[in-house]
């Protein structure tokens, strides 16, 4: 069946619930495709503790469950499917459903999300949410004065391993390499504080505990004649090599970074094809925080808004 609306949503989480608010408020009649996660990756999280409105703190499932309540309380069409090929190359644009549905976009927002890059280990699944994470900002307070390591040399990692060693006791940068690939800034950052110490050319190849986790097995020099394998203790694991955003499907179709985020004009969240919009971490390299996507699943609502209003008839 095909069918044609004024806004469409592709993707759920704290921004495109969030966009899905303000477009229906906006009498956009917004439908939401919310793909094959909805809610997105809030939905794996265990204790929320930073998002405005909630000062006891909330499980991640729960605050998405309001979100999406909200969404629908205002009548946007939320629809479990997923997008299977998108055709920007002319408005209306073209949309098709896993469902065999083709909807026909008057005005698009793309919230497809980023998801963060593990290292490959059973381990890591495991012990997700219980001392295995990859936002130092999200849980870092859960591990006050304990010892935590970061995984990456880069200056997320370096960012990530000063900021837990303003909360945490003792912290291991788990670096690959023989050097840091961050600025020199950040190196002489990480350098300089007593509670950080650079583990260069290790890699990890497991993580143990029993309930929880409690330590990660690393090598050192590996391949090589000084390969040596030792343990360090450590009650939280966080990841800091970077995310991969879902933008596979509008690759030679939006301008991306080289990354594959999408870019947006940096007053709006316009993209390179006018009337189609980006909000939360599909176009946010930087911040990746819950609050920071759903504000702007708000500006790219009323940016389509504006946009639908300009392009009348």
């Amino acid at each position: 069946m095909e069918s044609t609306v004024k806004c469409l949503i592709i993707g759920s989480g704290p921004a495109g619930y969030t966009a899905a608010i303000y477009a229906a408020r906006a009498n956009l009649s917004p439908v939401v495709v919310e793909g094959p996660a909805p809610g997105g990756q809030l939905t794996t999280t265990t204790e929320v503790e930073n998002f405005p409105g909630y000062p006891d703190g909330v499980q991640g499932p729960k605050l998405m469950e309001d979100l999406r309540a909200q969404a629908q309380r205002f009548n946007a069409d939320l629809r479990m499917d997923v997008v299977t090929a998108a055709d920007l190359s002319s408005r209306p644009f073209r949309v098709t459903l896993g469902g065999g549905d083709t909807l026909l976009a008057e005005s698009l927002i793309i919230c497809t999300g980023a998801t963060a890059r593990y290292l490959g280990l059973d381990d890591e699944q495991k012990y997700l949410g219980m001392g295995v994470s990859a936002c130092a900002t999200c849980d870092g307070f859960f591990y006050r004065n304990r010892s935590v390591a970061v995984v990456g040399g880069g200056d997320t990692a370096c960012e990530e391993a000063l900021y837990l060693a303003g909360i945490a006791e003792k912290v291991y940068l788990i670096v690959r390499k023989d050097y840091l690939r961050a600025s020199k800034v950040m190196q002489d950052r990480v350098r300089n504080n007593p509670k950080i110490q650079i583990l260069f050319n290790c890699n990890t190849t497991g993580l143990f505990g029993d309930d929880v986790l409690e330590g990660a097995h690393l090598v050192e020099n590996a391949g090589t004649s000084a390969e040596d394998h030792f343990d360090i203790t450590v009650d939280g694991f966080f990841l800091a090599i970077g995310h991969k955003p879902a933008t596979e499907m509008f690759a030679g179709q939006l301008e991306l970074d080289e990354a594959g985020f999408i870019k947006v004009d940096g007053a709006t969240t316009a993209t390179s094809v006018d009337g189609v919009f980006a909000a939360g971490d599909v176009a946010d390299p930087r911040y990746q925080q819950a609050i920071v996507a759903a504000g702007s699943g708000c500006r790219a609502a009323m940016d389509a808004e504006r946009f639908l209003l300009e392009h009348e008839g």
